[in-house]
């Protein structure tokens, strides 16, 4: 059902430093920050072969990333996003299976301009999974 790795999101404290830590010091391929204020969160996209990481910042006094950064104020993965075709049957069978979407369960335009949900992570291993149609 899940397709593939989209992006690993990484919460940090300092998106400029970040950015720059995987520009300069790894060579990557580094976006250009956008804001999400729908998401409280600023985003930088570091491209890879592969996939994506997504480096995420505080936008706003109501941003979910707040509460992270303070028990990890060095930052740390935030959540892990996985490709899906069609998002309401991923959340039908998610639910039916016993797996709690977060917030009202209805679908938000995510960083990429497509729909995503967010998944309890306490129903995954402890990690906050995102589903991204595509």
């Amino acid at each position: 059902m899940i397709g593939r790795l989209n992006h690993v999101a990484i919460a940090v404290p300092d998106l400029v430093a970040a950015s720059a830590t995987y520009h300069e010091t790894l060579g990557a391929e580094v976006s250009m920050p956008v804001d999400l204020p729908e998401h409280g969160v600023t985003t930088v996209f570091v491209n890879l072969p592969n996939t994506k990481i997504e480096l995420l910042a505080v936008l706003g006094e109501q941003s979910p990333i707040a509460s992270f950064l303070q028990r990890n104020p060095g930052g740390g993965v935030h959540h892990v996003c996985y490709e899906v075709e069609d998002l309401a049957a991923a959340r039908a069978r998610m639910q039916a299976q016993g797996a709690r979407v977060l917030g009202d369960g209805e679908p938000r335009i995510g960083a990429h301009g497509k729909p995503v949900l967010f998944l309890h992570p306490k129903d995954f291993c402890g990690t906050l999974v995102e589903l991204e149609q595509v």
